[in-house]
């Protein structure tokens, strides 16, 4: 089920936390309550949901997992879980992360069975295709995002979904690189799509998609129409941390040789704990800032 990548869902409750903000969206403190509320309930739904398509990911790749190093040692690669009870799971998982987000939001609901459709046509067969795979990989946070706003029933900035779309695509290009030289280090390739790849042009997509993601979140931050919705230019303070968690990330990628797991670094990396730590306090202090004007 993959309880750490969960993480990935942090991003259902980012349109809220914004929105609270936004002088445009009128959200007062007894509404924030139950906006969040319902979006802490969207966000399990993900938990749910993405479970149960981990689990048949699973089931489809027996075969590769099985010659993985790592791979291998999951319950139904290493043969501790029988087929059968898996994909009972994996309905029951489905259903339950629908069902939730049903209760959530029918709006909610509707994105979160998109996402599983994405999922599905991923699972069983855009995977195995060279950069449609990361696409596929950077929509799904789009989703992600744009379920949270439909859950917390708030406008989502186009900028911010772009950004999303940029720093998930950055992500998965960094993960596709790191299997890549460890799959050819140790003679064998694990993953179709990465016959797509070379690595001087996944170097190539790594530096442009993480240039692209500075400079759009550097303008979402100055825009005039963010200024309007926060009453401050002082977001543009929470830049430098983006663009320092950025550098963290390449240099972990290309010096340390992770990047396999994004949620690991996420959960584990002191320093990119402390970066993250620190921006939300700078952008909580912008917020804070643009309130008392």
């Amino acid at each position: 089920m993959r309880p750490t990548q969960w993480v990935k869902n942090v991003v259902v409750l980012v349109p809220a936390f914004f929105a609270a903000w936004d002088r445009t969206q009128q959200i007062d403190g007894t509404s924030f309550g139950a906006r969040m509320g319902t979006t802490l309930l969207a966000a399990l739904a993900f938990c749910l949901a993405s479970s149960g398509i981990y689990v048949l990911n699973d089931l489809c790749d027996l075969a590769q997992d099985r010659l993985h190093p790592r791979k291998r040692l999951r319950p139904l690669a290493a043969g501790r879980l029988a087929i059968a009870p898996a994909r009972w799971l994996t309905l029951l998982l489905l259903l339950g992360g629908l069902g939730l987000g049903w209760l959530a939001q029918p709006r909610f609901a509707a994105v979160l069975a998109v996402y599983l459709v994405l999922q599905f046509m991923y699972s069983f067969g855009l995977k195995k295709i060279g950069l449609l795979d990361v696409f596929m990989i950077a929509f799904g946070f789009v989703l992600r995002a744009i379920g949270g706003a439909a859950a917390a029933q708030v406008i989502i900035s186009s900028w911010l979904l772009i950004c999303t779309f940029l720093l998930a695509l950055f992500l998965a290009l960094c993960k596709r690189r790191h299997e890549k030289t460890s799959f050819a280090a140790a003679g064998n390739d694990q993953r179709v799509a990465l016959a797509h790849y070379s690595l001087p042009t996944l170097d190539h997509y790594i530096s442009i998609s993480a240039t692209a993601t500075v400079i759009c979140y550097t303008i979402y931050t100055l825009a005039p129409e963010t200024v309007a919705k926060f009453g401050t230019r002082a977001l543009g303070f929470t830049v430098p941390f983006v663009i320092f968690g950025v550098f963290r990330y390449i240099d972990l990628v290309y010096r340390q040789a992770e990047g396999e797991r994004p949620e690991k670094v996420l959960l584990t990396d002191r320093t990119m704990i402390v970066t993250v730590l620190l921006y939300t306090l700078a952008a909580l202090a912008a917020f804070i800032w643009g309130q008392s004007q």
